[in-house]
C-alpha cells in the first residue's frame, strides 16, 4: 500500500470538542502508522462564522494533543479551483440550475410526505427550456446548482462498517451551489480530496449518507475515489447524544479543568474498540495498534469520569522527564516520584511542594505523643528508610500500632488526612521541619 495521505477538516467557527477530535487522532495515527500525511484544512468558506481566534483554538488545540500536521491548507484560498470544478460538471451536464424558492420546494417536500411518497425532487428545472429560464431570471430569480445523479447503487467496501450501499435512485440530485453562489461542504471537500490526493477519508458516521452522491462527483471530475472509513458517533455514559453538551466537553475546557492530553488521545483513540484504555506517556503505542478492523458498529461511550480516572492514571505513570517542562522549578525529581501517584490535576503537585517546603501549620491530635515523636527524630541524613526505623522506635516507646501510631504522625507533619507515602515525604520535608510540627509550631 503506498503511504496514505488523510485530512482533518474543521471549520473554524466554534471550538474542538471530544468528537472532533476523535476523527483527528485516528486520521493522524493511520498517517503515522504507514508513513504517510495528515494535512489540516480548514473549512472557512462560511466566512459569516468564520474566526481568526477558533482557527487559533484549533491550531492550539491539536499541537496540544500532540497533533502536528504536515501540510495546512484554507479552503478560503481555494475558490478558484472550485469555480474550476463546478464548470467542469456544468459541461458535462452533471450540474444543472434550479429556480425554485426554498418556499416552493418545502411547499412540494410537504405534498409527496402527504401522499406517502418519499420526498425527491422530481428534476423540474430539467424540463425547462432556455425561454422558460430567462423568464424566471428576469423575474429576479437567482440559481442554486444541483449535482445529477446517476440512479443506480453506489457501493464501496467502508473500512469500519464493511460492505455499504446506497441506491442513488432515491436520493434527491444534492445541492452544490447556493443561490448567492457560495459552495456546499460536500462539494469542496471532494474537490480538495482530489487536489491534495487524499487516499482515506476517516470520519463520523454521520457523513454515510453523503458518501453515495460524493463517489458519483469524485467519478465525474475525475476521480480516483478515496477509501472510506466511517466511525460510530460518540454518545454519553447513558447512550445520549453530545451534541447538546459540547460546549462542556471541549479540548479547551478540558485544558482548563487540567486534563492530561494523553488521557484524551489515550481514551478517544480505544474507545468503540475490543482494545483495553489504558494509559500512554507518549502517542506511539497508540500509533502501533491503529486499526479499523478493530473499531466497532455499535456507538461509542464518552465518560467524562472515565477521562477524569484515566489523566490521573496517566499522571501518575508520567516520569519526571515527561512532566519537567511543566513544573514549577521547586518541584524536584525526588518530589514529583514521592507525590505523583496521589495528583489528580498536574497543579496538585504544587499542593504537596507546599507540604514539603512549608510553611504549614500542623494538626495535632495527640500532642504529648507527638512530642515524644520529636524527640526521637533521628539524625540526618534521612533517605526512605528512615520513617520505618523512626515509626518502628515509636511502637516500642509508645505501644502505639497502626492508625493510633500513624494518623497523627501524618496530620502533625502533613496537615493532610491522606497522602503519599511518607517514608518518601519525610526526607524531603527535612528533620528541622518535622521537629517544629511535631512541636505544633508552623514551619
Amino acid at each position: 500500500m503506498p503511504p496514505p495521505v488523510v485530512r482533518f477538516a474543521p471549520s473554524p467557527t466554534g471550538l474542538l470538542h471530544v468528537g472532533n477530535v476523535r476523527a483527528a487522532l485516528l486520521n493522524w495515527l493511520y498517517a503515522r502508522r504507514y508513513g504517510g500525511k495528515f494535512i489540516l484544512r480548514l473549512d472557512d468558506t462560511d466566512r459569516q462564522r468564520s474566526r481568526p481566534e477558533f482557527e487559533a483554538a484549533i491550531e492550539g488545540d491539536l499541537t496540544w494533543l500532540g497533533l502536528g500536521w504536515d501540510i495546512k491548507e484554507r479552503q478560503s484560498d481555494r475558490l478558484a479551483h472550485y469555480d474550476r470544478a463546478r464548470d467542469t460538471l456544468v459541461a458535462s451536464g452533471r450540474l444543472y440550475p434550479c429556480h425554485e424558492t426554498p418556499e416552493e420546494l418545502e411547499f412540494r417536500r410537504r405534498r409527496l410526505l402527504a401522499q406517502g411518497r418519499p420526498p425527491v425532487y422530481d428534476r423540474a428545472a430539467l424540463k425547462l427550456d432556455d425561454t422558460a429560464r430567462r423568464k424566471l431570471e428576469a423575474e429576479g430569480r437567482k440559481p442554486h446548482w444541483r449535482f445529477k445523479l446517476d440512479p443506480q447503487e453506489v457501493r464501496w467496501d467502508d473500512l469500519v462498517r464493511g460492505a455499504q450501499h446506497v441506491d442513488e435512485a432515491s436520493q434527491s440530485d444534492p445541492v452544490l451551489v447556493r443561490a448567492d453562489g457560495s459552495y456546499l461542504y460536500s462539494f469542496t471537500s471532494v474537490v480538495d480530496d482530489l487536489d491534495f490526493a487524499i487516499t482515506h477519508v476517516i470520519r463520523g458516521e454521520d457523513h454515510v449518507t453523503n458518501t453515495g452522491a460524493q463517489i458519483q462527483m469524485f467519478q465525474a471530475l475525475g476521480g480516483p475515489v478515496p477509501a472510506f472509513a466511517h466511525l460510530p458517533l460518540l454518545v454519553d455514559a447513558a447512550g445520549g447524544g453530545l451534541s447538546k453538551r459540547t460546549g462542556s466537553l471541549s479540548i479547551a475546557d478540558l485544558r482548563e479543568r487540567g486534563t492530561e492530553p494523553m488521557a484524551i488521545t489515550a481514551l478517544l483513540a480505544r474507545l468503540g474498540t475490543a482494545d483495553p484504555v489504558e494509559p500512554v506517556t507518549s502517542l506511539e503505542p497508540l500509533i502501533d495498534t491503529v486499526d479499523f478492523a478493530r473499531v466497532g458498529r455499535a456507538a461509542a461511550r464518552f465518560s467524562e469520569e472515565e477521562l477524569a480516572h484515566l489523566s490521573a492514571r496517566t499522571l501518575h505513570a508520567m516520569p519526571y522527564d515527561a512532566v519537567r517542562a511543566r513544573l514549577s522549578a521547586e518541584i524536584n525529581e525526588a518530589l514529583w516520584l514521592a507525590v505523583r501517584g496521589n495528583l489528580t490535576t498536574l497543579d496538585d503537585a504544587m499542593l504537596w511542594q507546599q507540604v514539603v517546603a512549608g510553611p504549614i501549620v500542623p494538626v495535632l491530635e495527640d500532642a504529648p505523643f507527638l512530642a515524644e515523636a520529636a524527640d526521637k527524630l533521628p539524625v540526618e541524613p534521612w533517605d526512605e528508610a528512615t520513617w520505618k526505623g523512626w515509626t518502628s522506635g515509636l511502637v516500642g516507646s509508645s505501644g502505639r500500632k497502626g492508625r493510633a501510631l500513624f494518623h497523627p504522625l501524618r496530620l502533625a507533619l502533613t496537615a493532610r488526612e491522606t497522602g503519599p507515602e511518607m517514608a518518601k515525604l519525610l526526607p524531603l520535608i527535612g528533620r528541622a521541619k518535622a521537629e517544629a510540627r511535631l512541636r505544633g509550631q508552623a514551619a
